[in-house]
């Protein structure tokens, strides 16, 4: 099996229940979600993929060229298999190659995987074989095109066969329910004809969901101010707007215009995933912003990007109007999708 703590997802695991909860809640529209997959599928392995089908600028803005070409061809060896799938998996893992936490290009990390797409060594033994055009020679888990091959080929084994079983297949890769709904959000967004709208998507998941699927897929990723780009660097409302610009809602760049946007939510409204939490002196003083995401032993969670020398990160906020957070105040909630 290939470790269920790796790259991005397993700095993502420190959500715990939160993770759990978020996954509960995004469960019950998966099957949508992998139909939407599917539209962005390698099909019968011939020259479809990326470019043939049309690449999001969700998937062009997060994924290098390089990378892009690679998830196109090594799906094409599995019918059936969307190369958006492959991406999103990436993605998670390592942020396409880009991460530079230990085990994605030298050593292990803590749950022993290893390379950009995190293999156990036992598992990518199992998948490295043969050889595919441009991989190291013997295979090896740190060279991306053996990695994603063999991730492909562990997919196919596990499901994605013919589209047979997309989200089992995933689940297979890594057993987190959390884990297969969010990479099946980003592999929806990442093959939406060119432009990351998920309006044709009537059966997959709303914006506010694919937002924080995508934001949690930055946690680890470092705090810098103005920063508004994945394996780079967000600031609180650069990550926001990301995360929405990927479902397909555009957002203002600063967390004021964001929450002067949309009309807050009432003060009897049930929080749902996506929704943005403001912080600061007062509706006119908003100075932070981060996306609710679930509930976790009582406590209302949101991943954020908190300040200077944090990372992206999940982390519990009082959900009440006027309520102290630190040295500010939770001054509202809006539902930019709503």
């Amino acid at each position: 099996m290939r470790s269920s703590v790796s790259g991005f997802s397993g700095r993502a695991l420190g959500l715990g229940a939160a993770a759990l909860v978020f996954a509960a809640v995004l469960m019950a529209v998966a099957t949508g979600v992998v139909s939407a997959a599917l539209s962005g599928s390698s099909g019968s392995g011939g020259a479809g993929g990326a470019t043939a089908l049309g690449v999001s600028a969700a998937a062009s803005s997060a994924i290098p060229a390089g990378m892009l070409s690679l998830y196109e061809k090594a799906a094409a060896t599995c019918p059936g298999l969307p190369w958006t799938v492959l991406a999103a998996i990436g993605t998670v893992e390592s942020g396409n190659d880009t991460s530079t936490l230990p085990g994605v290009h030298s050593g292990a990390n803590g749950a022993g995987a290893e390379g950009p797409m995190q293999f156990e060594p036992a598992t990518f033994a199992a998948y490295d074989e043969p050889v595919p055009p441009g991989g190291a020679d013997p295979p090896s888990p740190y060279d991306a095109t053996d990695a994603v091959y063999a991730a492909a080929r562990m997919l196919c084994a596990d499901g994605a066969a013919g589209g047979a079983d997309i989200a089992a297949a995933v689940l297979a890769y890594n057993h987190s329910a959390s884990y297969v709904t969010q990479v099946l959000a980003l592999a929806q967004s990442y093959g939406q004809g060119g432009n990351g709208s998920l309006a044709a998507a009537a059966a997959g998941p709303d914006a506010g969901q694919v937002a924080v699927a995508w934001a949690l897929a930055q946690v680890g990723t470092p705090y810098v101010w103005g920063g508004e780009t994945a394996g780079v660097g967000f600031d609180c409302s650069g990550l926001t707007q990301a995360a929405y610009r990927v479902a397909g809602v555009a957002l203002p760049r600063v967390a004021q215009d964001q929450f002067d946007a949309s009309p807050p939510l009432g003060s009897g409204t049930i929080l749902a995933p996506g929704d943005l939490v403001f912080f600061g002196g007062g509706p006119t003083s908003v100075s932070h912003v981060g996306l609710y995401v679930g509930v976790s032993d009582g406590k209302a969670m949101m991943v954020d990007a908190p300040h200077s020398g944090a990372d992206v990160r999940v982390e519990a906020f009082p959900p009440t109007l006027g309520a102290r957070w630190g040295s500010e105040l939770v001054v509202g909630f809006t539902r930019p999708a709503g």
